[in-house]
């Protein structure tokens, strides 16, 4: 009579999270200057030319367009790149790679956001910088994108992943981050005085609102500490909801793959 071989026990969610991490954080190292370039540049070249039509005078609005387009380098690689990574992985069959090995869904899903996100830190950085070079700001708290960008890319890391593992065909997973985006472009960088009522609504929507949020209330002479960290508490959670979300995904993607 002959026994069943016994496989290695799954490893824990910590050991797994960064080893998936490290081997990302490697092959995605091949993209670094292109995805680190266009990233910042389309960033710095809307608030260049946001700079031609909002006054200084404007401390409000001045504060949104900075904060936005320092977010929107995360946007780029959390809802864009990696809707279209997830979606091509689930296309060409790469989930089944991952399924073979012994490591949580949840390490694939963070691990790899975790890596993608690394990548926007320096562009997220010189855009604060150089923003507030060009609108006159303070540069006393910009120590607090240590805390808004792994928020607000959690956040958006979970909604791009979904997005990519949830499409029927890879086109569609590359649509649907261009549209999230898109909509960080729109709602996040444009200041929410100059919107209609409906549209700051929607705004209020987006998990990307809270980080910018939360940033540009630091450029205040006395920022609101309580308002701050309640904006950076919305985006921790809907970072755990989202990241969920893209876990539940990835398991239900590997099972059909």
């Amino acid at each position: 009579m002959t026994t069943a071989a016994v496989l290695s026990s799954r490893a824990s969610l910590l050991p797994s999270l960064g080893a998936v991490y490290r081997a990302q954080l490697s092959r995605a190292r091949v993209s670094r200057i292109p995805l680190l370039f266009v990233a910042t540049f389309q960033s710095l070249g809307i608030m260049v030319m946001m700079r031609g039509v909002v006054s200084t005078g404007d401390t409000e609005a001045v504060r949104d367009v900075v904060a936005g387009s320092s977010v929107l380098v995360v946007a780029f690689v959390a809802l864009n790149l990696l809707a279209q990574y997830f979606g091509k992985l689930r296309a060409t069959g790469g989930l089944d790679h991952y399924a073979t090995l012994p490591v949580p869904a949840a390490s694939v899903v963070l691990g790899t956001a975790a890596a993608y996100a690394s990548f926007t830190v320096p562009g997220t950085l010189l855009t604060a910088a150089v923003g507030c070079a060009l609108f006159q700001l303070s540069w006393v708290h910009l120590w607090v994108l240590a805390l808004v960008v792994p928020l607000t890319g959690a956040a958006l890391s979970g909604v791009g992943a979904a997005c990519g593992l949830l499409a029927g065909r890879l086109e569609i997973a590359t649509l649907l981050g261009q549209l999230g985006m898109s909509a960080a472009l729109l709602l996040g960088v444009l200041p929410p005085s100059h919107m209609p009522t409906a549209i700051q609504w929607l705004r209020d929507l987006l998990p990307s609102t809270y980080g910018v949020e939360a940033l540009s209330r630091t450029f205040a002479a006395r920022p609101d500490w309580a308002a701050v960290s309640a904006d950076l508490g919305v985006c921790a959670g809907v970072g755990v909801l989202s990241l969920a979300l893209a876990t539940w995904a990835y398991r239900r993607a590997a099972t059909r793959a």
